[in-house]
């Protein structure tokens, strides 16, 4: 593909959803910005979540995880479905008997001042690495299709990246979100059912072709049962599938902050169930896609890239398929990255601006101004976070964002977990400490013992028990 083809239907996406944007965001206010009026239906949201949780990561790291793990990734899917359950049934009725905005409020009410900011600023450091290293992966792509071709730096490709989510989100925020996330999702899996339509009828695989083949070949293995000392065993995975859910999803503002927008609970326990189910059938289509890759290479004698995650855009652009598979990749890619980072963006201001300076207090033309400079200091913070991302990450970033949300994640399962299944009190002013503390054990235990994603699990455990330990019974 040209570099002046890509850069047209980039542009051309981007005009699009700023078009949305100038639709939804009339007579917008702080309101519309953080909750969307509480008018959202719940089948949009449903739509719209499943991009934001695939993001561009999903897009393009678990098809090149099919190389190390098969498609073993399912049994993590299968436990994201047990995850939805318990946000359903548990964590959105205290979030809409509570009326809340901002979900770590929960923690003011019932902790203290301490705990909530705890709560809060754990969230803001877990999606600014998540997001950075999900625009990361989307501007680096860019920098190869694009960019490069015209001798600009990668710094500008960042500012570029960022700019275009701050001009379709600075106005509108969550309401536009709503809406844009659901024309994301549906161009990614568009694109991705593509994809693997061309490359079956260019190996002439019909449709029980492909299950064959894919059986047949070394990446079929899903479940394992047998090594306990594998960080794919069954149990592993399904349980920290379950946990990631319920803190990336459930313990995490940017994602229940679409779900508060519904107009009541019944309409976003409608959104969670469905949006569940779909993610299973939606997990196997890329992990599908990415074992078709792999063959696929194998067959065309296409060297295998040093890094995984560089095989679906090596194979879609770099002229082993028809042409509009490299274009529905780029709209597929821009689409994912950008479902994630846009909704990041959002929630990022909401929880600052909420949380930590309490804008919600404030008169309404402050509290926007407020809000409008929150917005630009976030787009510039990601921006310095994605350069060191492309300083120093060479993971997979798909591995990485699951680590990191291992450390960052686990004193928020802690602090819910204690405050939901415990009538103890805790002493408000320690709590940062075990907030603190807890990675900084895990970080230990993992270095000396090389532990999988199940860090998250024992994460929270530690953090749960240093709350009980500065506990008392209430009176």
């Amino acid at each position: 593909m040209s570099p002046v083809l890509t850069a047209s239907i980039i542009a051309g996406y981007f005009g699009l959803l700023i078009f949305i944007s100038f639709l939804t965001s009339k007579k917008s206010d702080n309101d519309t910005f953080f909750r969307g009026n509480k008018q959202s239906p719940w089948y949009i949201v449903s739509i719209g979540m499943i991009g934001a949780s695939l993001s561009g990561v999903t897009f393009i790291s678990v098809p090149g995880w099919v190389g190390s793990t098969g498609l073993s990734y399912m049994q993590m899917v299968l436990g994201y479905f047990l995850g939805y359950l318990v946000i359903a049934h548990v964590l959105l009725p205290l979030y809409y008997r509570l009326n809340l905005t901002s979900i770590y409020t929960y923690l003011d009410e019932r902790f203290g001042f301490w705990s909530y900011k705890s709560g809060a600023v754990l969230f803001l450091l877990s999606r600014t690495i998540g997001a950075s290293a999900r625009l990361y992966l989307m501007a680096n792509v860019l920098q190869i299709a694009v960019f490069n071709a015209f001798n600009i730096p990668f710094k500008v490709t960042v500012i570029v990246t960022i700019l275009l989510i701050w001009l379709y989100t600075f106005r509108g925020g969550i309401k536009t979100i709503i809406w844009t996330d659901t024309l994301q999702t549906l161009f990614m899996l568009l694109s991705v059912g593509i994809t693997v339509v061309v490359i079956s009828k260019s190996m002439n695989l019909s449709f029980s072709g492909i299950i064959n083949t894919i059986s047949d070949s070394q990446y079929s293995k899903i479940f394992e049962f047998d090594d306990w000392s594998s960080k794919q065993h069954f149990a592993k995975q399904f349980l920290s599938g379950a946990f990631i859910t319920i803190v990336m999803t459930g313990l995490d503002q940017d994602m229940m902050q679409k779900n508060l927008t519904c107009r009541n609970l019944k309409d976003a326990k409608k959104n969670m169930y469905w949006y569940g189910f779909s993610f299973i059938p939606v997990n196997l289509l890329f992990l599908s896609l990415g074992a078709l890759l792999f063959i696929f290479a194998a067959n065309q004698g296409i060297a295998l890239p040093e890094r995984s995650d560089d095989l679906f855009p090596i194979i879609a652009t770099g002229g082993y398929l028809p042409k509009i598979v490299g274009v529905f990749f780029m709209l597929g890619l821009v689409a994912a990255a950008y479902s994630s980072a846009d909704s990041a963006l959002t929630s990022l201001t909401t929880s600052f601006s909420v949380d930590i300076l309490n804008v919600e207090k404030k008169q309404n033309s402050d509290a926007k101004r407020t809000r409008f400079k929150v917005h630009i200091g976030f787009s510039i913070l990601l921006a310095v976070v994605i350069l060191l991302f492309r300083a120093f990450n060479n993971d997979s970033v798909i591995s990485t964002v699951f680590n990191l949300a291992g450390y960052t994640y686990g004193p928020l399962l802690g602090l819910y977990a204690f405050g939901l299944f415990s009538k103890r009190n805790v002493k408000d002013s320690l709590v940062p400490i075990i907030a603190l503390a807890s990675p900084i054990i895990i970080g230990i235990l993992d270095y000396n013992l090389s532990m999988g994603f199940e860090k998250l699990i024992y994460n929270g455990a530690i953090a749960f028990f240093g709350l009980l330990l500065i506990s008392k019974p209430k009176n």
